[in-house]
C-alpha cells in the first residue's frame, strides 16, 4: 500500500485550537488516505488489540514532495502515523536545554520507541519523524503546529503537537512536556526506509527486531 505526499502533506502555520479546524484536520487528512472521516472520533474506542496490531501489513508512503515544515498523515494498524520533514533550525531546537527541562522524557527513557529511534531525534533520519499520532491521554489526535509562537497554541510553544482535548503538548521529537495530563510520549512505530524516497512503516529495519506491541501506552 503507497500513499502520495502529494495529496496528504500538509504545511500548518498558525494551527488554531477550535473544534472547526479540529475537524477540519481529521476529515482533510482522511480523505487523502481514501477512508471515510466518520472513524476518527472512533479510533480510540476501536482501540486496536495486539492481534490486529499484528496482522497489520506495512504501509509505503512516499516523501519526495514532503517539504521542511510539512507533515504526511497516513493509516497503519488503524492508527493515524505522522510523518513530519523538520527543517535544521527545528532540529537544533530539540537539543535546547530550555526545552529539555520542560519535557517529561526528554531521553526517550520510556520504551514508547524502538532501540533505534532512541535517541536525541526519536527517528533514524534526524530530519524524518515517524510518529503515532494518538495522544496518550484518552487517544484524540493531536494538531500539528510547527511554528514557535509567544502564545499560540500554549505560552511560549516550541513547536510540535497540541492536543486540543485536554490541553496536552509534544515537541517536535513527540516528546511531552511536563505539568499536562499525557503521561508518556507519541510512540514511534516500527519503520525503515526501503529507498531514500519512501518510509515503510509498520516493518523494522533489516536485522532489527521491535514488538509495537511492547510500548506502555497509544
Amino acid at each position: 500500500m503507497t500513499m502520495s505526499s502529494e495529496t496528504v502533506a500538509e504545511g500548518h502555520g498558525r494551527a488554531s485550537v477550535s473544534k472547526r479546524d479540529f475537524l477540519f484536520l481529521m476529515t482533510g487528512s482522511l480523505a487523502a488516505v481514501g477512508t471515510a472521516a466518520t472513524i476518527w472520533p472512533f479510533i480510540d474506542q476501536m482501540n486496536p488489540d495486539a492481534a490486529t496490531i499484528a496482522a497489520a501489513g506495512p504501509v509505503d508512503i512516499d516523501i519526495q514532495q514532503l517539504q521542511p515544515g510539512q507533515r504526511i498523515v497516513a493509516l497503519w494498524a488503524a492508527r493515524p502515523v505522522f510523518v513530519v520533514k523538520r527543517p535544521g533550525p527545528a532540529l537544533e531546537e530539540l537539543k535546547n536545554p530550555k526545552l529539555l527541562g520542560g519535557l517529561r522524557d526528554p531521553n526517550s527513557e520510556e520504551p514508547q520507541q524502538p532501540a533505534y529511534a532512541a535517541n536525541w531525534s526519536r527517528s533514524i533520519k534526524p530530519e524524518i519523524l515517524v510518529l503515532v499520532g494518538v495522544c496518550t491521554h484518552l487517544g484524540c489526535i493531536p494538531l500539528f503546529d510547527p511554528e514557535p509562537n509567544a502564545t499560540d497554541p500554549a505560552p511560549d510553544w516550541p513547536g510540535g503537537f497540541f492536543c486540543p482535548c485536554h490541553g496536552s503538548k509534544y515537541d517536535l521529537a513527540g516528546r511531552v512536556f511536563q505539568g499536562v495530563p499525557a503521561p508518556y510520549n507519541l510512540p514511534v512505530p516500527p519503520y525503515h526506509f526501503p529507498d531514500d524516497k519512501t518510509v515503510r512503516v509498520g516493518e523494522n529495519p533489516p536485522g532489527q527486531t521491535f514488538d509495537f506491541n511492547s510500548i506502555l501506552q497509544v
